[in-house]
């Protein structure tokens, strides 16, 4: 466990220092999300960095991929592409676009970005696996704010209908989107009763809780006949105080002295 929380601040350090050399991007999105890839990829799912078309990798899907920072910082600190190349994010020719794209990034399963499709892949790809008999799961990220679009819903009620008890949704529940609270733009409470309404099997949790995430990544494994979402109750720019909670850093980046302290703050958050 402790290696999993050093394993999540070098990550947050990741994604401070690429969207500070970007001068631009989405951190808050990013850091809410930090413990969430952090287990997935380094406890929870089978996958290869070094044969990335694994054909019976389990799959994962960022739908919302404006947090491509951190699937960045993980995915390099998976050994999928090289620590170096974080620096490069959002530089012209580079392979580490805005939003993730899977025609240029090792390890990037699906170019996401518009908001709401994630879901609907996942499922794609849940149901290709039934068909060709394999036993791989699918994961997929999503935000808050995104349960405002229609597909998700849509994509609900089509995993539930057809039993993809091979999919496993984590929703990054930090309460804010671009434009500020959740509750304030579209209230989306009662979640907990709408995604058990729509056949789910519904679990919440401290999104910040690797043990908690590790047990309900367990207890979705073990859930047969319907899918799954963990609704990951989390804080938006978690890990650097004056980005906690604050909406601002949805879509901005640090300038030098805002990456200086977040950097300090990082490296005594032990």
């Amino acid at each position: 466990m402790d290696a999993l929380n050093e394993r999540a601040r070098t990550i947050r350090q990741h994604i401070i220092k690429m969207t500070h050399a970007a001068g631009s991007g989405h951190p808050g999105g990013s850091l809410s999300a930090v413990e969430i890839l952090t287990t997935l990829y380094f406890k929870i799912m089978k996958h290869d960095p070094k044969n990335p078309g694994w054909i019976d990798r389990d799959r994962f899907v960022l739908s919302k991929g404006h947090a491509a920072p951190a699937l960045y910082a993980i995915l390099a600190e998976a050994g999928y592409f090289p620590l170096e190349e974080l620096m490069t994010l959002r530089k012209l020719g580079c392979r580490l676009q805005g939003h993730p794209s899977m025609r240029c990034t090792p390890g990037v399963e699906m170019s996401t970005g518009s908001l709401g499709h994630g879901l609907a892949v996942a499922n794609g790809m849940a149901l290709a696996a039934r068909l060709d008999r394999k036993l791989h799961r699918i994961f997929v990220l999503c935000g808050d704010g995104e349960m405002n679009v229609g597909e998700i819903w849509e994509s609900a009620m089509l995993a539930a209908h057809y039993k993809l008890d091979n999919v496993t949704m984590f929703l990054d529940r930090n309460m804010l989107q671009l434009d500020g609270p959740t509750e304030k733009i579209m209230s989306l409470e009662p979640l907990t009763d709408k995604w058990k309404a729509f056949g789910w099997q519904v679990q919440e949790i401290d999104g910040h809780s690797i043990k908690e995430i590790i047990i309900a990544s367990q207890n979705a494994l073990r859930c047969h006949g319907k899918p799954s979402v963990i609704i990951c109750h989390t804080v938006k720019g978690k890990g650097v105080s004056f980005m906690e909670g604050a909406v601002r850093f949805h879509g901005k980046a640090p300038v030098d002295e805002e990456c200086e302290k977040a950097l300090g703050e990082l490296e005594v958050c032990r």
